[in-house]
């Protein structure tokens, strides 16, 4: 899984961004439009995180997040109309996104050593895809996972924006409880890597005044370009 070879730029849409910024819905948008796998590489965190919750294990313990991460049997698929994860044969599909899980994961994603292993495994999954390409989207996807991609862009919306859209996602939830939990997370993640600021060469999408066919059409339109200029038209 520490496979370090780059992506196949000819074929990556990388799409980064905060929570709550609509990355999974507009990306498996984007990939089922231009007939590319989608590869939510946060879920795999996720599962990750999930198993050490399940095993009972610290999720803040960096060296026991990297022996799980070892044995970690993940499968995900990169259907963005059958979207299925399994950790150990066991669907986890609902399951990572419970709140438990939620609060675990920040801890996981910051361990060098697992983020380094998975960068590895995401690499493999594209490079397996028999899929013409691949709309990959998670933290930092556009500066460290994928930063060779010819489409790289930043997909984000003002903090009550995707407050409010996260707690429209999460029912039973209210939206300062969620408000509260984005900040939080936001505030974890920053400490990893600034996925707030695009990198050279990445292209932002402002959602916070776009509904969901509005910001796949805005990133469709950034995918043309990208792919025209990288070919050369």
């Amino acid at each position: 899984m520490t496979d370090s070879r780059p992506f196949d730029e000819s074929v990556v849409v990388a799409i980064d961004g905060p929570a709550g910024s609509g990355k999974s819905s507009v990306s498996k948008g984007v990939a089922a439009r231009l007939g590319y796998g989608y590869l939510d590489t946060g879920a795999v965190y996720r599962a990750l995180a999930w198993s050490m919750v399940e095993a009972g294990r610290d999720t803040d313990d960096a060296a026991s997040a990297l022996e799980a991460f070892e044995s970690l049997d993940v499968h995900i698929s990169l259907e963005p109309h059958d979207f299925a994860i399994t950790v150990g044969g066991t669907d986890v599909a609902a399951a990572i996104r419970e709140p438990r899980v939620t609060a675990a994961v920040s801890g996981v994603a910051r361990v060098a050593g697992v983020r380094e292993g998975l960068n590895g495994l995401f690499r493999s999954l594209v490079a397996q895809s028999a899929r013409p390409g691949v709309v990959v989207e998670g933290r930092d996807i556009t500066t460290v996972v994928a930063p060779d991609a010819p489409v790289r862009i930043l997909l984000t919306a003002d903090p009550e924006v995707r407050a409010a859209r996260r707690s429209a996602e999460l029912e039973g939830q209210d939206a300062a409880t969620v408000a509260d939990a984005i900040r939080r997370r936001d505030a974890s993640d920053s400490a990893v890597v600034d996925f707030q600021t695009a990198a050279d060469g990445v292209t932002v999408v402002d959602s916070t005044h776009l509904d969901f066919e509005q910001t796949v059409s805005a990133v469709l339109e950034v995918v043309d370009q990208k792919m025209g200029a990288h070919h050369g038209r």
